[in-house]
């Protein structure tokens, strides 16, 4: 009997008669309850042990797989990394060898142009040379070429002479010109020596600039131009400022205040010689700048400069600034150094006699 039974009765009665029972369903049974479990009993703890220890051991193992299977593609990582940055070097190093095969292919490229260009050149001078030779076997050409030398060394001397003793640099220019035009005919090996000697001079000549005297003429002239005419403003009239006061202005008209001795040239006589004698100073220096005489030049200016305020003692001051650059300007040009193709003709012919 275990103690989930229902318990007996005290004292068993009689049976009751079965007609005397009351007619009544049968009393409802409890479902039996399930004995408590007893906690683990020590006789199980080693078979846990085991299986906790084999899951240990499992869990080690995969995390070892795990491990070896991380280094070993790290490892492949690596290499991988390895092989491409040895593969980047290497396409690196075959760029830099492309490019140095280009340099050098440009390189001979125009090392080739060079030599065909020289090559070309020494058949050129060799076809001249022949032609020279040629010519020179003709015994015929030696007066013409003799006379054309005579012509050349005339036209050299001239142009020379003509820019240092009248500085007249269009005269030289036509000069050279001539003189090149007469070298160009002669045949002679030696005229390649005279011709690149006058190509020398003649650049000289052409970076000249203008001639200054025709500057300082246009300049007389301009100046002579714009004087104002006798009859125009008194010579003892003042301007008067607009914005003076108007006591100023009536006084003015009336009252003139001048230096006791500015020789000013109020009649009409006086004014007209000093006008006279402006103009006959101005003619002057025109005529200094024509001869290229600068102390006569500067000198007649000058004493032009002495007139002005006899004329115009109030607004001169513009006209003798004007005077004082005209004063200013040179009258010859800064010649080159001419005479070296001269020279060498003179020394190739006295060589030759």
């Amino acid at each position: 009997m275990t103690e989930h039974d229902p318990p007996p009765s005290a004292e068993p009665g009689p049976p009751a008669p079965a007609a005397a029972l009351p007619t009544s369903p049968p009393p409802a049974t409890t479902p039996p309850v399930a004995p408590p479990t007893s906690p683990a009993s020590p006789r199980n703890w080693p078979a846990t042990g085991l299986f906790l220890l084999a899951l240990a051991a499992g869990a080690g193992w995969l995390w070892h797989v795990a491990q070896e299977r991380a280094e070993r593609e790290a490892r492949v990582e690596a290499e991988a990394a390895q092989q491409r940055d040895a593969l980047q070097s290497r396409i690196e190093g075959l760029r830099r060898d492309v490019r140095s095969h280009g340099q050098r292919l440009q390189q001979a490229d125009a090392t080739n142009r060079v030599l065909r260009d020289e090559l070309i050149g020494m058949g050129q001078r060799a076809t001249v040379l022949e032609d020279q030779v040629a010519k020179l076997a003709d015994a015929s050409r030696e007066g013409a070429q003799a006379l054309r030398l005579d012509e050349a060394e005339l036209l050299l001397t001239l142009g020379e002479q003509r820019l240092r003793l009248a500085a007249d640099l269009d005269g030289a220019q036509r000069a050279y010109a001539l003189a090149a035009g007469v070298l160009q005919g002669v045949d002679s090996p030696s005229a390649l020596n005279l011709r690149q000697a006058l190509a020398q001079e003649r650049a000289a000549l052409d970076a000249l600039d203008a001639d200054p005297r025709i500057a300082a003429l246009a300049g007389l002239d301009a100046f002579a131009r714009a004087l104002p005419p006798d009859d125009a403003a008194p010579a003892q009239g003042v301007d008067v400022d607009a914005a003076a006061p108007w006591w100023e202005r009536v006084l003015a008209r009336l009252v003139q205040v001048r230096r006791a001795d500015e020789a000013l040239a109020v009649s009409a006589h006086d004014r007209a010689a000093a006008r006279i004698g402006l103009e006959l100073e101005l003619a002057l220096a025109r005529t200094a700048a024509e001869r290229r005489d600068a102390d006569a030049y500067r000198a007649a200016l000058l004493r032009a400069d002495a007139w002005l305020p006899r004329l115009w003692p109030g607004g001169g001051n513009g006209r003798r600034g004007e005077l004082e650059r005209l004063r200013a300007l040179p009258l010859a040009p800064d010649l080159p150094t001419l005479g070296s193709t001269l020279a060498l003709l003179r020394a190739q012919r006295a060589g030759r006699a």
